[in-house]
């Protein structure tokens, strides 16, 4: 192929191909497969369809895009560079290398233009998905007749693995159902996956699976013509109540000795056949990092439109401020980051004279009045609506035709709805939240981690939390999936004990800026503790953990700590002990993350370190609670699966009974502690 002979089109898809893999050649580490072979879709979408400045990453209205396949992420690298945004020359020579803005696999926070973070399979698609859902909510809710804040697409390119992921399937399920006609993928179909040919493995019609779904689909037979791709996607658009996959005929590492093969997915080209490649697209063989001038100038054509429509945009919006102020000032808010004033002035205060009440109960209440005040959350459950105490009426959800409605049915999706969640506070404009029981949690992890990774805002809200659920038994009883979700760093899990610190997480949920935050609620009922003769809940349960009731009769000899339902628990087994002249208190212990960034001072006047007899309480695994016990201390806690009966004969059975927790502190006292549980559960 000579230069001269090819268009300034042509030209500038091989100059993104060998950007990219000069990039992994550089690296001695990446994946040169994708790029060869999608660049050209790659090109014809961020030149002739992406809406974008390249100035202003965080435009509102931009189109988004999603490189779902992350593991192609030199391609993103080198549109990113190419395209105007600041990403140096430099920065794609540092592939992969520390600290810098090009790592491995897409990462939101790091590097500018990136949208969100991918890489595990499948959880792109669905950040699309809920990208979407934002997008359709938005316009819906703020646009007006003659006055258009929101108007986007979002697009994605996806893989033959994703595709094959379970949280694609149910991603495509829900967007189908949604109609969500502004949705656009295009499918790199090259038949081959890391270690092989798909045929070996994935065999299936996938467009009419995705016909099924409800979605538009279309083929492009060479991933080569320009052309075809663009009509294809020039068609999605036209198609406005389903969403579009576009399968597009590629050739892994196309032009590279090793086109077609499995070979060329996952490592670099190598010296030889680098410079194979390079002569077969006209490039010369040595040289590395080459854009030349008129690809450059050509390309940034799409960032000077991108830049003209934005100004067309805020002009509009100078118009939609003096006929529509209120909307204009929640739009804005929402995109900042802002809360409404006066957002917590209606949120609940409980007293003992309310009677018992589930946690979550008191956070369906919370809830409600923060959608009064705060009218961009958006989220709703995986078909347990009723059961997490959340807003339930199907007459006012989020539906096809009624997109204002801030109330959304995920259905039985759980991992689709935590990447779902994800992409919406990657779109902005949005706070969302998502509940399910706490067992289930471990279907959404991936999406939870990923939320943490990019430092994005969602709000888990994992209800029916312990052994204490009852009756359903150890199928649905989580005991290992606290200490799992506090494993995930930059996370913020409460588990809060009554329906005061339930409040108080929320407030921390809505205040949390760049952090997930995990709720843990319970299915039954629980004492609502005073706050005039407890410690406050307000203030401790912000600070992590907090003295709840301290010590009669002097300095404490003993230390109770506990969270959720244990922590009433706790305190009944402080009224025996302090009868029985063990002067003992009581902590409740709502999030170990928060409490790790008190003060040492802070965390030494909770925890004293001269008392080092303790008792930690909490119905689910003991991972992590010997740092809070001391080798002087004990755990009631759960080493086995639970148990199905009543729920209050299920924690008895366990150890979580007055009697028991007196007779472990009674223990621990003597210098003889039980460890875990009591042995009579064990035999």
């Amino acid at each position: 192929m000579n230069q001269s002979t090819v268009s300034t089109a042509e030209l500038s898809v091989n100059t993104i191909r060998l950007l990219s893999v000069d990039m992994v050649q550089a690296a001695n580490s990446g994946h040169p497969g994708l790029p060869l072979g999608a660049a050209p879709m790659a090109y014809v979408l961020f030149s002739r369809f992406l809406r974008f400045n390249p100035q202003d990453p965080k435009w509102p209205n931009r189109d988004r895009f999603v490189l779902s396949a992350g593991h192609g992420s030199a391609l993103l690298y080198s549109l990113l560079h190419l395209y105007g945004y600041d990403l140096s020359l430099d920065d794609l020579k540092a592939f992969r290398q520390l600290h810098s803005k090009t790592p491995g696999h897409p990462e939101s926070h790091m590097t500018p233009g990136v949208e969100v973070t991918t890489g595990p399979l499948g959880q792109g698609f669905a950040n699309g998905v809920g990208m979407a859902m934002a997008e359709a909510h938005l316009a819906a809710v703020y646009n007006q007749l003659g006055h258009t804040l929101m108007d986007h697409y979002t697009y994605a390119i996806v893989s033959d693995g994703d595709l094959m992921e379970g949280i694609a399937a149910e991603a495509a399920s829900l967007a189908g159902h949604l109609k969500l006609g502004k949705l656009i993928y295009l499918y790199d179909d090259n038949d081959i996956c890391l270690d092989g040919p798909t045929n070996l493995s994935y065999t299936e019609d996938a467009l009419a699976r995705f016909d099924a779904y409800g979605w538009h689909t279309q083929r492009v037979a060479d991933g080569n013509d320009l052309e075809a791709i663009e009509a294809a996607i020039r068609a999605a658009q036209q198609e406005t109540e389903r969403p579009s996959l576009i399968s597009v005929k590629t050739i892994i590492g196309y032009g590279s000795p090793q086109e077609g093969t499995s070979k060329v997915h996952g490592s670099p080209l190598g010296a030889e056949n680098l410079k194979k490649a390079k002569e077969f697209f006209g490039f010369d063989p040595e040289a590395t990092f080459i854009v030349p001038e008129e690809v450059r100038t050509h390309l940034a054509e799409a960032g000077q439109r991108g830049a003209r429509l934005q100004e067309e945009w805020q002009q509009t919006t100078e118009a939609y401020q003096q006929k529509y102020r209120a909307g204009w000032d929640l739009f804005r808010a929402s995109f900042a980051g802002e809360l409404p004033a006066g957002w917590d002035a209606s949120l609940p205060v409980f007293t003992a004279a309310d009677g018992a009440l589930a946690t979550r109960q008191a956070s369906g209440k919370a809830l409600t009045a923060l959608k009064q005040s705060v009218p961009f959350l958006f989220g709703g459950s995986a078909d347990l609506a009723s059961s997490n105490e959340m807003p339930t009426s199907g007459a006012v959800s989020f539906q096809p035709g009624s997109y204002e409605h801030n109330n959304i049915w995920f259905g039985v999706r759980e991992h689709a709805m935590g990447g779902a969640m994800n992409g919406m506070a990657h779109h902005g404009g949005v706070r969302t939240y998502g509940g399910t029981f706490l067992t289930f949690s471990d279907y959404m992890r991936g999406a939870i981690r990923l939320t943490a990774l990019a430092e994005s805002n969602a709000t888990f809200v994992f209800t029916h939390d312990s052994i204490g659920l009852g009756e359903d038994g150890p199928t649905h009883q989580p005991v290992e999936q606290v200490a799992a979700l506090r494993t995930i760093p930059n996370i913020v899990v409460l588990r809060p004990a009554d329906a005061n610190e339930t409040v108080e997480s929320w407030r921390i949920a809505m205040t949390t800026p760049k952090s997930p935050v995990v709720l843990i609620l319970s299915r039954q009922k629980l004492p609502v503790l005073d706050q005039e003769q407890y410690g406050s809940a307000r203030e401790g349960v912000a600070k992590g953990a907090y003295i709840l009731r301290e010590a009669e009769g002097g300095q404490p000899e003993l230390l109770l700590l506990a969270t959720g339902s244990e922590v009433s628990l706790a305190l009944q087994a402080q009224d025996v002990l302090q009868q029985q002249g063990v002067p003992t208190r009581v902590v409740s212990m709502p999030s170990w993350e928060l409490f790790e960034k008190q003060d040492k001072a802070y965390q030494q006047q909770v925890l004293p370190p001269t008392v080092r007899k303790r008792v930690a309480i909490e119905a689910g695994s003991p991972m992590g609670w010997h740092k809070y016990a001391t080798d002087e201390g004990t755990i009631i806690a759960m080493n086995r699966f639970g148990e199905s009966g009543p729920g209050e004969a299920v924690m008895e059975l366990f150890g979580f009974s007055v009697d028991n927790v007196v007779k472990q502190a009674q223990a621990v006292l003597q210098g003889q502690p039980a460890e875990v549980e009591p042995k009579e559960v064990l035999s």
